[in-house]
């Protein structure tokens, strides 16, 4: 079933990225009229000095949007 993972920079707090995983597990749900026991979020911290070597190891494919910093990864 679905699951989401989210990369973030360290900085927010449990509860902040408690209240994010809710949020998108509650979106997916709606979205997909899915139940929220076949719905899971993870959320993985990267320290800023690790960022650009862990957006490398995606694939880019994969990533169906994104923001500017994205664009010197995968340009086309």
């Amino acid at each position: 079933m679905p699951h989401v993972a989210i990369s973030m920079i360290p900085g927010r707090d449990q509860n902040e990225k408690r209240d994010l995983a809710i949020r998108v597990q509650n979106f997916i749900c709606e979205e997909l009229n899915l139940e929220k026991s076949v719905v899971s979020v993870s959320i993985e911290e990267i320290p800023l000095e690790r960022w650009d070597a862990h957006m490398e190891q995606i694939p880019p494919e994969t990533i169906l949007t994104k923001g500017a910093i994205h664009d010197k990864f995968y340009r086309a």
